[in-house]
């Protein structure tokens, strides 16, 4: 029989689970972990001092101590040790949470909690003395001479983790991983002489890991490790405080600060041309637009994409450093000296020949540009609210920005002086208001500094010194950076465009020479001006894609267009109730011209704004929308508009217009009818007068209210995708080639199968409400919708392809549920015609289901690799993915690209023009089908020869 293991002691437990974190053993054993240590030195002093050789709380640090400062050659180097005693004391506390004796549990979290704590401590003693414990290859490893950065670098990078896109360079930190809650321990409960020296050197690696780095360079890493170190109030006041922060000395100039500073490599990123001696790698020119006019627009497409996407990463996250830093009382003041030291140093980039060695690069202020405006933005609302915090004196008064030098418009340098000094913008000695308005100055300094404790000088002492509010400083300090940088940029734009084209004329002429009289020296000329005119237009081309591609329509901002939508609705002329507006849409050119393919294209771009709300708001956009565009159908100009557009953009916006609505359509519908029978339990459960009034008062308001929350969601959706079923109904009856192309008919169909299924099908009776006009819900309206829809694609299906794709759906289609839907028709009094027409399209579909399973049995087993990997189904059309290398079928990667511009196998950008056809594969896939169909064929006849006597025998046994 077998005996019970003795129960352990607290005290044995605490040695096992301080061996295991520390890998230390007091005892000589054939131990076959080669990384514990055997501490003989320590052990004979605790048995010299009659105690037992246990690892305890107490005797913790000491044999930490003893384990760092030993020569033991098999063990790893210091940093990773401690930082993986921490790592194992985290794994050790999720077993202890385990443990049922609650006593011992608290005592054993309690020696872990000391024992993580006690391996940050030494980490930080480490790092700011490597040499304490012996060399420093012994603290960080052998490598630390190839590679000088910061152990602790490789543990904030795995933190932060990877970026959205990373187009050059290894965002990996090298297998290291950190160990949950060490880093926030190591930098959260430590003071800023500890950890200054520690984080200055970390700020030393990031800005040298970005120096010299384009935007296809692995600049997001170092810059989300940058955010992450500056959201401890210690990592913030130590980058303020760093040397290098603003640099000094007699030499400082604009691209000093650029180059030295820790932000300026970050800001230094870009794909702006820069001079030869600052370029950054990777050559963005070289990589995305060598050779431009070779290329396909859809690989140029891609690479304005990529920098894009980059760029806007930057933005964005060098945006959330400064704010971070901005909300920092402690830090913000060295944010703006920081900021205002960089404009300073940099205003001769306003000149009109800037000296790259003085002055800091366009990239670098561009990107200033984007983020100074990101900083505006709240208090730059449309009202203007905070208009009164900007004080216009600002200019005069400011010790911040070096203004005084600016061109003035009509004053000479001398009425300028004299004006600052009387601190008065009135003529000296001028009589009547003077007194008046100096008042009304300084009552507008009042007000300005109102909502802060700053003191502001009046304009009698304007020599003091000056403060501002943060809102007044960084709108002056965002229209000096757009000065030097976004405008300076478009300028020299200008100039580069100008030059590309006198250098095409003069390249023209010699051309012209060199065919009338050739010559070497003709030949040399030429080559070298089309090489400077390559490299003119890669770098015209990485302009636009910087500070042109991002901005596509005179408003980018998809909502402020949409502001305008509400404006045109309430002077709809059935809205407004006023004829007069009528001609503003059905007779103004610009209305004819524009409108319709405007609204289309709006009600694309409003998918993705950027907003945490957007796919919420869309609904609200497109009801809008819809609206409008409800009303412009029946005005014949705009029918006839819409329609040729139809034709033209029929892959292009008109097709993805057509998505979104069937995707609203369906997300809208679907979840009204899910929310109909949610409220319908909660309207039994009210019923049951009985059990209802048994709940407590508590759980039946709860329910109460839940109740009411439905009905106002049913009503809103149901009323929504009532609009869409009806723009899909009244646009398909004029307008069906989109619906019925390859990469679209599936999705109608289904759509349509599934809004049939739900309308007629066995659960219709479900859907019953007490009050349906309540809530929108007109099931016999859009049930002759739907039939409409199916109707009007019917006649506009000349290929008859419709069929088939209905009876290829296998969720929702029924051969029953058309003469369901028909018998319901009939009853609710549809066109007889229209019900005639349907019920053709139903036998249509059932044949078409039954010659798609004689075909699918004919072809027999498919070779895996001639099936889609998406819809696994066979490929009619392979076509490779040119990022993923993958194969699959043309109208299913069509259908994905719709809704979205990615590879769906590894998220890279994708569009149409960028698919390879594979027509290797494709030939053997045709060859493949040709011989199955050869053999059925062969059945077909064989079965044949042998029929007659089947027959025969039959009909005698009949």
């Amino acid at each position: 029989m077998a005996t019970q293991r003795p129960q352990r002691s607290p005290e044995e437990i605490e040695d096992i689970i301080l061996r295991k974190i520390f890998l230390v053993t007091l005892k000589e054993s054939g131990e076959t972990d080669s990384r514990i240590i055997y501490l003989q030195m320590i052990a004979a002093e605790i048995l010299s001092e009659g105690k037992d050789l246990r690892l305890s709380r107490d005797l913790m640090e000491r044999v930490l101590i003893d384990r760092l400062s030993g020569d033991f050659s098999s063990g790893e180097p210091l940093f990773q040790y401690l930082v993986g005693c921490y790592r194992r004391a985290h794994e050790e506390a999720k077993k202890i949470a385990s443990m049922k004796d609650k006593t011992v549990r608290s005592e054993m979290e309690s020696v872990v909690k000391q024992a993580k704590k006690l391996a940050v401590s030494y980490c930080r003693i480490l790092l700011g003395n490597p040499d304490l414990f012996g060399n420093s290859n012994n603290a960080f490893g052998l490598d630390r001479k190839s590679n000088t950065s910061s152990p602790l670098l490789s543990l904030i990078f795995s933190e932060v983790g990877s970026g959205v896109f990373e187009f050059g360079g290894s965002s990996s930190s090298g297998g290291v991983q950190c160990p949950p809650g060490f880093l926030d321990e190591f930098f959260r409960d430590s003071d800023l002489e500890t950890l200054d020296p520690i984080l200055k050197g970390l700020y030393e690696d990031l800005r040298g890991s970005v120096l010299k780095i384009s935007a296809l360079g692995n600049f997001q890493q170092p810059l989300r490790a940058l955010l992450y170190l500056v959201s401890f109030p210690v990592g913030a006041k130590s980058l303020v405080n760093h040397p290098w922060w603003i640099p000094k000395g007699a030499y400082l100039n604009g691209r000093v600060i650029e180059m030295t500073s820790i932000l300026g490599p970050f800001f230094h990123v870009s794909a702006l041309p820069d001079d030869p001696i600052f370029k950054s790698q990777p050559d963005v020119g070289q990589q995305c637009f060598s050779e431009a006019s070779t290329r396909r627009p859809a690989d140029l497409l891609s690479s304005f994409t990529t920098i894009k996407t980059v760029m806007n990463n930057l933005y964005d996250g060098l945006g959330e450093v400064l704010l971070s830093l901005l909300k920092n009382t402690d830090t913000r003041e060295n944010v703006l000296e920081y900021l205002s030291e960089v404009i300073n140093k940099n205003s001769s980039r306003a000149h009109l020949q800037v000296d790259p060695l003085s002055c800091a690069s366009s990239g670098m202020f561009v990107n200033l540009s984007a983020v100074m405006l990101q900083l505006c933005e709240p208090f730059l609302d449309a009202n203007l609210t905070k208009k009164d915090k900007i004080d216009p004196k600002y200019v005069f008064y400011s010790n911040r920005l070096d203004l005084k030098g600016l061109t003035a418009l009509q004053a000479s340098s001398e009425e300028v002086s004299e004006w600052i000094e009387k601190g008065s913008p009135f003529k000296p000695g001028s009589s009547g208001q003077s007194g008046e308005n100096e008042n009304r100055l300084l009552q507008s300094q009042e007000a300005t500094s109102s909502s802060s404790n700053m003191s502001r000088p009046s304009p009698r002492n304007a020599k003091q010194t000056n403060k501002y509010t943060f809102i007044c400083e960084c709108f002056f300090m965002t229209a000096r950076v757009l000065n030097l940088g976004l405008l300076k940029a478009f300028s020299d734009f200008k100039h580069l465009v100008q030059d590309i084209s006198r250098r095409e004329d003069t390249l023209a002429t010699l051309k012209s020479m060199q065919g009338q009289a050739p010559s070497p020296q003709l030949e040399l000329d030429i080559s070298r001006l089309e090489n400077a005119i390559e490299l003119h237009t890669q770098e015209k081309l990485c302009y636009e894609a910087q500070i042109l591609r991002v901005y596509p329509n005179y408003i980018r901002n998809p909502y402020l267009r949409a502001k305008m939508v509400e404006v045109l609705n309430c002077w709809m002329p059935r809205r407004s109730g006023s004829t007069a507006t009528s001609t503003l849409f059905e007779g103004h050119q610009l209305s004819l011209e524009y409108l319709v393919r405007n609204l289309l294209k709006l009600y694309v771009d409003i998918e993705f704004t950027g907003s945490h709300t957007q796919f919420y708001d869309k609904f609200d956009i497109r009801h809008n929308i819809a609206e409008l565009l409800e009303y412009l159908w029946q005005v014949p100009s705009h029918c006839n508009a819409w329609r040729q557009i139809a034709k033209e953009e029929e892959k292009g916006v008109y097709l993805n217009f057509l998505n979104f609505l069937i995707n609203d359509s369906i997300y809208l519908l679907d979840e009204s009818l899910n929310k109909i029978l949610e409220l319908k339990e909660l309207e039994a459960e009210m019923s049951n007068t009985a059990e209802w009034e048994r709940r407590p008062v508590q759980e039946r308001q709860e329910r109460t209210r839940l109740f009411h929350s439905q009905e106002n969601i049913i009503r809103i959706d149901m009323k929504l995708a009532n609009e869409d079923v009806s723009m899909l109904a009244f646009t398909s009856e004029q307008i069906t080639a989109p619906f019925l192309l390859p990469e679209m008919v599936e999705r109608v169909a289904n759509m349509l199968n599934y809004f049939l299924l739900q309308l007629v099908g066995p659960q219709r009776k479900s859907l019953s409400l007490k009050d349906p006009e309540k809530y929108e819900f007109r099931p016999r309206h859009l049930l002759k919708q739907i039939v409409r829809i199916y109707v009007h694609l019917a006649r506009g299906d000349s290929d008859n392809i419709f069929p088939s794709a209905i009876s290829k759906d296998g969720r929702s289609y029924n051969e029953q549920l058309f003469s369901a839907a028909a018998d319901v028709l009939r009853k609710i009094g549809e066109d007889m015609r229209i019900i005639q027409e349907f019920v053709e399209l139903g036998a249509k579909a059932k044949a078409a289901a039954s010659e798609a399973m004689d075909a699918e049995a004919a072809l027999g087993d498919i070779p895996e690799e001639f099936l889609d990997p998406i819809q696994y189904t066979l490929m009619k059309d392979p076509v490779l993915l040119p990022s993923s290398r993958i194969t699959v079928d043309r109208p299913v990667i069509q259908r994905h690209l719709l809704s979205d511009n990615t590879d769906p196998f590894n998220r890279s950008h994708l569009t149409v023009d960028m698919l390879i056809p594979n027509t290797e594969l494709k030939a053997r896939i045709d060859e493949f089908v040709r011989l199955q169909e050869s053999k059925r064929y062969l059945n077909i006849q064989s079965t044949k020869t042998t029929s007659p006597q089947t027959t025969e025998g039959k009909m005698l046994i009949d």
